[in-house]
């Protein structure tokens, strides 16, 4: 996935597909990679964005979480 970077991780998917949808509504593509185990539900998932986008996504992202 060298093309994509991890902009952000978490073990509750709602809260993955949270900040996937924000990013695409502002135009940026994002792709979850759930890591979690089906059958107890631990471990992470993870929000990518194209390495172009990197910037402007971690922008995004705190913005969200931080204000």
């Amino acid at each position: 996935m060298k093309s994509w970077y991890k902009i952000y991780t978490t073990e509750n998917y709602a809260e993955a597909n949270i900040i996937k949808g924000m990013l695409e509504e502002n135009s940026i593509k994002a792709i979850m990679l759930n890591k979690q185990d089906s059958n107890y539900l631990f471990g992470e998932i993870e929000v990518y964005v194209s390495v172009h986008f990197k910037d402007v996504a971690i922008h995004l992202v705190n913005n969200v979480l931080f204000n």
